[in-house]
Formats: structure tokens, C-alpha cells, sequence
């Protein structure tokens, strides 16, 4: 294929002379393994680079990052790439009809769907793919070569028989053969090869037999043929070829580990230049494989023949595969003699690899051709099964896994000869086996803390670090993140800062720097709680001019800390800055953000729109927000339904909030707790406006006690100023007025703004009062949020849908991407350099909500934007 494509390619829009034929192709043979996304996206970016394509660079780096990306983060990477491809090139995706997994479909769907004009996709397969192939064939944008396409006119099998296969054969032999393969090639091939053994002395002899001697479907064919060519082939070559039809690749000295010969090379050699059916899959001709078709059938007759003999054969392969370090290739050929104690022993030599390379489906399908037992009795395979488990929400199930890996590591590992060339494996199975016992504590911690078990997960988390050796960061800052969280959860606030800083700094020492700034994000909220707004700016600052630094693409939590930033921004009341950050989160997208922060971008806009008095806009923010929280990560000290509360509050609109305060079942008798505390903040709040000032008044007494005893500086602010607005309601100016000179004392030169001024019309009348009457520094803090309240707002509206949110050289591109013309194209029109091209793309993606050009052309027709 890949000769004819270079050598033929035209599209319908073009034709060949003005543009060549293709000069680029990128290769992927699939197998049954490429049913896991990640190793599918793998294998297709190395696809591409073995190709000398500068495409995929960012995608690898998304793909072996700590956190799974989604995959339309690493699509929209690749197809970006593809858009600055100057020239034409061709994706082949080879056998797709291995592939079973809807994943896979659905990236290759997004992929064809979004190509640019310049590259093209090729499918081979035995069956039709569960792609969108009816819209395609509507659009034009689908060739189909099937079956009766592939058939060999009569002129075409004779070029084949007499020029390529080298035979003297009369015309009506050869329309006899054509006829009776229906013009298949790997019939006409395999019959070509049989006809050679039955010419005569005088070159017709038993041709004429032979031609007459077959007939039927293509399968029949294909087994008679296949005989017929084994048959006649010299014993030493039909052996080889029996042996050797095992194996998935070919190479000289694998094959002669299984014919226990020296002549691997030299057959295979033999093979490729008598046509029998073997595929060189390098330049070098080292490796090979044969046909497809032609090695089931040889598979078939070589089981038939001697079962034994299979069983001995994958064995030998295996051994060969170990000792030469393809330990992945020798899981399989153990699966496939049913040694499942080795192949047990295989995996937990990859197991490492295979978990950094996200390959987690690989090793679940492995695990499953194993006995329960055996797989119980390694410490390393059992605690992989309890993480899937517990990656599944299957709680139940994680504890009896963790229970026989723990029990396993009181025997002694299995020991495997690897050989010098999988010693490495070894070691990292050896360093693993070594921090287990630390990492199934930390699992059990997992569980407890999804459970919701605050006891149990501190109680793991201790048992973590002190099972952890100094020099097993990763398992150290794990257990100490378990444990800052139950801290934070309790409302232990300083305790929860310390130990996730000293869990940030064992992630430091990993190399992990990906979670490391992750836990930024966890402390700076942590230290909001505790009413310290400019130390969770210097956090989020220093976290960002970290990750600045780091080279290559953006790592998987800037977006988050963008958002955090932008939130504490808002609060102190520079909301310019805020939308800008905001901004930046978005147009970078998931790729930059963990899928339990996603909510936070919302919430924080949320905040924004507050700030500028669209409380519509904020309620409607909160709704979107929502659906994306993701529970059980984090404790939920701000419930984003109570925050809608808080709107309807403002909003007058008491009933909905009365509803929201029933269905939550919070009540102003009930016991302050840290989890609460926010929940309670809005009751009170709520009470306050319904006239029930004095139920708020000893719910927020007991909000104060609680939040004093336990050094929580946010908690004393914000229920100061409750109880001053409580205070104020029912008349008493006095206690409202000292409460107010508390809270502001505190909270502005922490850093405080628009926690005061978002409370509205009632501070701000107790506000002006105070400022005329109240000590020098209290006034002086007064002064200033009313003159903020002066100040024009900053905050950015979200993006318009319409013309206006671009600018003049962004729809001249705009137009340019709904042509046909190539990155490269476009720039060399535009005058700008490929890189300035990407920059304005990505700012047309943005501000059209899309993340491919198809799209981005789709969205910007539906708006009339290419009609001028």
C-alpha cells in the first residue's frame, strides 16, 4: 500500500499534477493489544515520527504525564500538528478489524472528522469499522476499495503470473486461474506457487490437471492451495514454516530458538524472494511477518497435526523473547502455552513499565488468563487488581486484593531468569516489591477516605509513613496528602498546611512536579480558610512561576492554578486581572486541568459575575458547575448549592433558598462542625433576611466559639460579619458596630474585599455609618471598601458568540482555514511564520468555544462570519 499510495495519491480536489504524488507515509500495523487507548494514541504518534513528521511532541508529553489525559486533549494536540505539515502525507491504519474497543473508534472518528485538507486516512480491514462512514460517503470524503476492486482483470493475472511469479503459462490457463480465484491475489499468488511444481518436461504437463483441480469459495481455495504449496515444498522449508507460524514477527535467531537450525536468516531470506508470503517490516529486512491469511492456515495444520508441539514452540519463543529483553511479546507467547505461573512472573517484570506507559488495559487482560490464584499469590499483580477496584468505586473488592498482597510479601518473590537484557525490569520489580507494603496502606487510606472514614483514613496514612523508607517520596507525600486531608476535613487547619507543604516537598524529591503544584492548589485554599488570602496569592504566584519554568508543554494543573489565582484576585478585589486569569485557564482547556478542579473555573467565574451584580449570571455559572464537581477527592468546605443559596438570598428569592436549607436538612440548633460551617454561614444568612435574626444570632455565637478555639481566622471574619448584619437587623447598632470593627480589623489587611462587599445594600449601610464614627484604623479600613465600591468594575464578560470577539486578522484567517490550503499554506499567504499562524488559531478556537479547525469553520458559517 505504502508504494502504491506515494507513487498514486490524488484527491478529489486536486489533482495529481498539481500537487505529486505523496511524499509522506505514516504507518500503523494494529494488533489486538491497540484496544487500549493510551498505547493506541502511543503507537500512532510514533507512527507519524517514524515518518520524520514533526507531529506528536506534546501529545507524548500529555500521554506520560502523572495524570491521564483525556483523549480529546491528545487528538486536538496531534491534529494541531497536522494543520503545519507542509506537503501531503497518509495515515495508514493497518487491520482494524483487530479493533473491538469503542474508545479507540471514537478517537478515530475525532481524528478523520478533523484532518487537514493535507493529510489523508487509509483503513485496511476485513470488515467495515463502526466509524461515521454513511456521512462520510454523503460528504465525498470516502474512497472505498473493497473486495470486488481488488480483483485482478485477466490482463492484470497475467502480468502477475508471467512477469512477477516468472511463469510460461498459456492464456487459458491463466483466465482459467483467474476465473477459479476470482482474480484474488493471495489465491492467484498461492496458485502460481503451486503451478510451479506441476509443469512438465515439456513445460504444460500437469498444468492443465492442476487448473482443473480446485474450485470454490475463497476459504476452500485458500486451505486447498495451502496444502497444495506446503505439500511441495522440500521438507527442511515446509518445517520451518510450520514452526515458525507461531510467531507474530520473524527473526532470524528467533526463529532458529524454535527450529533449533542455524539457517533463521537465510530461510527467511529464501522465503521473501520466491513470494511466499512473507512481509519485511523494516528496511533492514531483519524482521518479518507473515501473511495473515497464510499463517492462520499454517497455525491451523500445525495444531491439528501435534498440540504438544505448539505448546513447546510458544515456550521456546517466550525464552528467546525474555532473554533478549521483548518481555511484553514473551507475556504472550506464555498465555498462549498456558504457563501461567511464568506468565505471572512476565508481568510483574513489566508491570512497571507498562503502568508509567498507561497500558493499565494490556495488564487487566493479561491478569485475566490467570487462575484468581495465582494471581493472589504475588504481592505486586494483587495489589494492581485491588487499585483497579478501587478506580471502579468497587470498595468491596479492594479489601480482600490488599489482604492477599499483603499475606504475599511474607514469601519469598518468584525469581525469574531474565538475562542481562531485562535486568533493569528486575530492579524496578525489586524497588517495587520493596515500597508496597507503604503503597497498600495508602490504598486502604483511599478507601477509608471514600467511605468518608476519618479515623481509618488517618490511621492508614500514619501506618503509610511509617512503612515508607526515607528514600520513597512518592508513597511519603501520598500519606501525608491522606492525612493533610483529614486534617482539613476536621477544620485543623494549620496542621492541614504544614503537612501538605512537607507532602509537596516529597513529591519535589520524586520528580513529581506535576503534583507537587497540584498540591498548591489544595494549600492555598487551605490557607483562604484560614483567612490568609495574600499568602494563598504568594502560593498560587510561586506555583505558576514554577511551572513556567518547566520545558515543554503546559503541565496538567496551570489551568487549576490560573483559576485559584483568579479567585483569590476577585477577592481582593482586582477583578481585571481575575477575568485575565480566568482567561488563560480557559483557553487552555482540560489538557491543563485535573478533572477534579474542573469545577472551580465556574465557580470562580461565579464569583466574577457576583462581583459585577449579574447574579443571574452567577446562578446560572453555579448550575454549570455542578455537574463537573467531582466528589470524594477533596472535602466540600463550599458546597456549590449553597453558594447558589447565597444568590437567591441576594436575589430576594427566599423560597428557593428556604427549599435549598430543607433539602440539605441544615437547622440552627445543630452542633457546629468545620464541614458545616459553610452550610450554616448560609442559614444564617438566610434566617437574617426572613426577620429570624435572633435563631441566626446563637447559630453564629457558636460558628465564633468554634472557629476562635481552632485558630480559624476565615471562620472568625466571615461569622463576625454575619452576626454584624444579624445585629444590625434587629436594631442593636451597637453590637453590630463592634462586631464590624472585628471582622474588618482582620479582614482587610488580610487581604478581604469582596466578602464584605458582596453582602450588599445592608453592610454597606452599616459600612457608611461606621466610616464617619468608628477608631482610626477601623475607619480607614471602612474608607476603603467604599471607595472600592467607586471604582469601575474590571471583569470580563465570557466570551461573546458573535464577530465582535474577533479581530480583523483573526477572521482573515478564519476565512483562510475554510479553504483547502495547508499551515503552511495559510502562513506563507498571511506573511507570518508557522508558529504566529498556531497563535492565532488557537485564538480563534477559543473565543469560538471549538478545538479544531473543522469545527471552528462549522461554528463560524452558523454565525455568518465567512459571508464578508
Amino acid at each position: 500500500m505504502t508504494q502504491w499510495l506515494t507513487a498514486t495519491g490524488t484527491t478529489d480536489h486536486q489533482k495529481r499534477s498539481e500537487r505529486g504524488p505523496i511524499a509522506r507515509v505514516a504507518w500503523l500495523s494494529l494488533d489486538e493489544e491497540d484496544h487500549d487507548l493510551p498505547r493506541f494514541l502511543n503507537h500512532l504518534v510514533a507512527a507519524f515520527r517514524s515518518a520524520d513528521l514533526d507531529v506528536g511532541a506534546e501529545a507524548l508529553t500529555l500521554l506520560e504525564s502523572d495524570h491521564v489525559p483525556p483523549a480529546d486533549a491528545v487528538l486536538v494536540s496531534i491534529v494541531s500538528d497536522l494543520e503545519m505539515i507542509d506537503g501531503r502525507m497518509v495515515v495508514v491504519l493497518d487491520d482494524y478489524h483487530v479493533i473491538d474497543a469503542p474508545t479507540v473508534h471514537e478517537a478515530v472518528t475525532f481524528l478523520i472528522e478533523n484532518l487537514p485538507p493535507q493529510v489523508t486516512a487509509a483503513i485496511t480491514t476485513r470488515a467495515d469499522p463502526p466509524l461515521s462512514l454513511s456521512r462520510l460517503r454523503a460528504r465525498g470524503e470516502l474512497v472505498e476499495i473493497r473486495a470486488a476492486d481488488l480483483r485482478f482483470t485477466p490482463d492484470e493475472a497475467e502480468v502477475f503470473l508471467t512477469r512477477t511469479m516468472d511463469l510460461q503459462l498459456e492464456p487459458e490457463w491463466v483466465a482459467a486461474l483467474a476465473a477459479r480465484t476470482e482474480g484474488w491475489a493471495a489465491g492467484l499468488q498461492l496458485a502460481a506457487l503451486s503451478a510451479r511444481t506441476h509443469t512438465g518436461v515439456d513445460g504444460s504437463g500437469g498444468v492443465a490437471r492442476f487448473v482443473e483441480s480446485f474450485s470454490g469459495t475463497h476459504r476452500f481455495v485458500l486451505d486447498y492451495l495451502v496444502e497444495e504449496v506446503l505439500d511441495r515444498q522440500p521438507e527442511q522449508v515446509a518445517g520451518f514454516l510450520l514452526e515458525t507460524s507461531v510467531l507474530d514477527q520473524l527473526t532470524g535467531e528467533l526463529c532458529d530458538a524454535l527450529t533449533r537450525r542455524s539457517d533463521g536468516r537465510a530461510m527467511l531470506e529464501r522465503l521473501e524472494r520466491e513470494n511466499l508470503f512473507v512481509v519485511p517490516l523494516d528496511d533492514e529486512r531483519r524482521w518479518y511477518r507473515y501473511h495473515h491469511l497464510f499463517a492462520d492456515t499454517l497455525r491451523a495444520r500445525l495444531g491439528a497435526r501435534d498440540p504438544g508441539r505448539v505448546v513447546e514452540l510458544h515456550a521456546a519463543a517466550g525464552r528467546w523473547l525474555v532473554q533478549n529483553g521483548f518481555l511484553a511479546d514473551a507475556v504472550r507467547h506464555g498465555i498462549a502455552s498456558a504457563d501461567h505461573e511464568r506468565v505471572a512472573d512476565l508481568i510483574e517484570l513489566t508491570l512497571g513499565d507498562l503502568r508509567r506507559r498507561r497500558q493499565d488495559r494490556t495488564i487487566r487482560d493479561w491478569l485475566a488468563t490467570l487462575p484468581d490464584d495465582v494471581v493472589r499469590d504475588r504481592p505486586l499483580l494483587a495489589t494492581f487488581v485491588g487499585w483497579s477496584r478501587l478506580s471502579h468505586g468497587d470498595f468491596n473488592a479492594v479489601e480482600g486484593w490488599l489482604d492477599a498482597a499483603e499475606a504475599g510479601l511474607l514469601r519469598a518473590p518468584s525469581k525469574i531468569n531474565a538475562g542481562d537484557a531485562a535486568a533493569g525490569a528486575a530492579r524496578d520489580r525489586d524497588a517495587e516489591l520493596g515500597s508496597l507494603p507503604a503503597m497498600i496502606a495508602i490504598y486502604r487510606a483511599s478507601v477509608a477516605q471514600a467511605r468518608g472514614d476519618v479515623d481509618g483514613t488517618v490511621s492508614q496514612a500514619r501506618r503509610a509513613l511509617a512503612l515508607a523508607q526515607p528514600e520513597d517520596h512518592f508513597a511519603r507525600g501520598a500519606a501525608g496528602g491522606f492525612l493533610g486531608l483529614a486534617a482539613w476535613a476536621a477544620g485543623d487547619l494549620g496542621t492541614a498546611a504544614d503537612t501538605f507543604t512537607a507532602a509537596a516537598a516529597n513529591l519535589h524529591a520524586a520528580g513529581m512536579i506535576t503534583d507537587e503544584l497540584g498540591m498548591a492548589v489544595i494549600t492555598a485554599s487551605i490557607w483562604l480558610g484560614r483567612g490568609r488570602p495574600l499568602q494563598a496569592r504568594r502560593l498560587y504566584e510561586q506555583a505558576l512561576a514554577t511551572a513556567e519554568r518547566q520545558s515543554g508543554p503546559v503541565l496538567s494543573t496551570v489551568g487549576d492554578l490560573h483559576v485559584g489565582l483568579a479567585d483569590v484576585l476577585r477577592e481582593q478585589g482586582e477583578l481585571e486581572a481575575a477575568a485575565a486569569h480566568l482567561d488563560i485557564a480557559r483557553e487552555l482547556g482540560e489538557r491543563a486541568s485535573l478533572p477534579e478542579n474542573r469545577h472551580r473555573w465556574y465557580t470562580a467565574m461565579a464569583g466574577l459575575l457576583q462581583a459585577r451584580g449579574d447574579l443571574d449570571g452567577t446562578i446560572a455559572m453555579l448550575d454549570r458547575a455542578e455537574p463537573t464537581f467531582l466528589p470524594g477527592y477533596f472535602p466540600d468546605v463550599r458546597p456549590i448549592a449553597a453558594t447558589r443559596a447565597r444568590a437567591w438570598i441576594l436575589q430576594g428569592r427566599l423560597e428557593e433558598a428556604q427549599a435549598w436549607a430543607r433539602d440539605r436538612g441544615v437547622a440552627p440548633t445543630d452542633p457546629p462542625t468545620y464541614l458545616a460551617e459553610y452550610d450554616q454561614l448560609t442559614l444564617a444568612r438566610l434566617l437574617v433576611a426572613q426577620g429570624r435574626a435572633g435563631e441566626a444570632l446563637d447559630l453564629l455565637g457558636q460558628i465564633l466559639d468554634a472557629g476562635q478555639a481552632a485558630d480559624r481566622d476565615g471562620s472568625l471574619i466571615e461569622a463576625s460579619l454575619v452576626r454584624a448584619l444579624a445585629h444590625h437587623a434587629n436594631g442593636d447598632t451597637r453590637a453590630a458596630t463592634a462586631d464590624l470593627a472585628v471582622t474588618l480589623s482582620i479582614g482587610v489587611p488580610a487581604g478581604y474585599s469582596r466578602l464584605f462587599l458582596d453582602e450588599g445594600n445592608p453592610f454597606l449601610e452599616l459600612l457608611d455609618r461606621m466610616a464617619g464614627s468608628a477608631p482610626e484604623d477601623v475607619g480607614e479600613h471602612a474608607e476603603r471598601l467604599l471607595a472600592a465600591t467607586q471604582e469601575p468594575s474590571g471583569i470580563a464578560h465570557p466570551r461573546r458568540d458573535s464577530e465582535d470577539g474577533l479581530s480583523a486578522r483573526e477572521l482573515e484567517v478564519l476565512r483562510l482555514l475554510a479553504t483547502e490550503l495547508t499551515g503552511p499554506e495559510i502562513a506563507r499567504q498571511l506573511f507570518v511564520s508557522v508558529n504566529t499562524l498556531r497563535t492565532h488559531t488557537k485564538h480563534i478556537f477559543t473565543k469560538l468555544d471549538v478545538s479544531t479547525r473543522r469545527a471552528a469553520v462549522g461554528r463560524a458559517v452558523d454565525r455568518g462570519l465567512l459571508s464578508s
